[in-house]
């Protein structure tokens, strides 16, 4: 027999409102007491300087942690302009310096230049596996690291302050593995000049806004309360852009088992009647999430069972 977690058997989604200076895995950690959850774990790494939106999936939540992940992203950054550092962020090193400054007017004029479908190259700096070693570890044991470029999707990036000539606020919607670090660190070359993020906060990740967050200490004053429970949102929130499909009592039992259900039984039920072969369904049986599962060959084909 495997090892029986400690702690209770918590699902659902919680949203924490992250602050600076600490790692998203300390996040995990302080809820996961608060809470006494069995299992919990985060969707979506912020570096520890980043503020903002990181959603926590609690038990039966980690098994739709991918969907949240592959929800557009929103950030607020600050761009300081005229050093480069290892990091790309304010916590690295300096490694050149620049006097020119851009302007108002050609900042917005490039910013189309990193609109839509782009090549990023992503910071040394990160969590990218480098023949099979973390790129970060490579690059702190001063190894030489050679990242390859990835297409990113850049569906927004707007300028929205200049407090001053060394500085400048930019908004950003963004799809998977794009680094806002990159971004900055790009646009600043593309400008005439270096540059580094100063500041970052994610605003929304999928479904999720600042609106729909609280501070680890609002948490920890919910700790041992009813409240607690409350804040959760269901599991199937990170699955909002995925069709929901009922089944019966006794269809869910055998999706529940992991045994595929004739599609004929339900071809008449929306939303089988309106998708295509490979169509990834929500199977719902009153209300509660019973399975995701694929419609493939006339049958409706569970691939991940949940246990609510």
């Amino acid at each position: 027999m495997g090892r029986r977690r400690k702690g209770d058997p918590v699902h659902g989604w919680l949203v924490i409102d992250k602050p600076a200076g600490v790692t998203s895995a300390n996040i995990v950690n302080q809820a996961r007491k608060i809470l006494n959850a069995a299992k919990v774990g985060h969707s979506g790494t912020l570096d520890p300087m980043a503020t903002g939106i990181l959603p926590l999936a609690f038990g039966e939540a980690t098994k739709t942690v991918s969907y949240m992940m592959d929800g557009l992203k929103e950030y607020r950054f600050t761009v300081k302009w005229g050093e480069a550092r290892d990091t790309d962020d304010a916590e690295g090193a300096v490694t050149q310096t620049s006097n020119h400054r851009p302007d108002k007017n050609d900042i917005e004029a490039a910013l189309g230049k990193f609109t839509g479908e782009i090549q990023q190259v992503p910071p040394i700096y990160s969590a990218i596996k480098v023949d099979g070693e973390r790129a970060y570890k490579l690059a702190r044991d001063d190894k030489p690291v050679e990242m390859q470029p990835r297409k990113i999707l850049v569906e927004r990036f707007n300028l929205v302050d200049q407090p001053d000539r060394d500085h400048a606020v930019l908004d950003v919607r963004s799809g998977k593995g794009a680094y806002m670090r990159g971004l900055a660190r790009d646009l600043a070359v593309h400008l005439g000049t270096v540059g580094h993020i100063s500041a970052l906060r994610r605003t929304r990740l999928g479904p999720f806004g600042e609106n729909d967050a609280i501070s680890l200490d609002k948490l920890e004053q919910l700790r041992h309360s009813a409240a607690a429970a409350d804040i959760l949102r269901p599991v199937e929130t990170a699955l909002d852009d995925i069709p929901a499909l009922a089944v019966t009592e006794d269809e869910a039992r055998h999706l529940r088992c992991g045994q595929s259900v004739s599609a004929l039984r339900v071809a008449k039920r929306p939303p089988l009647n309106d998708i295509s072969q490979g169509a990834v369904i929500c199977a719902m049986e009153e209300g509660k999430l019973v399975a995701l599962a694929r419609f493939e060959g006339g049958e409706i084909r569970p691939f991940r069972v949940l246990n609510l």
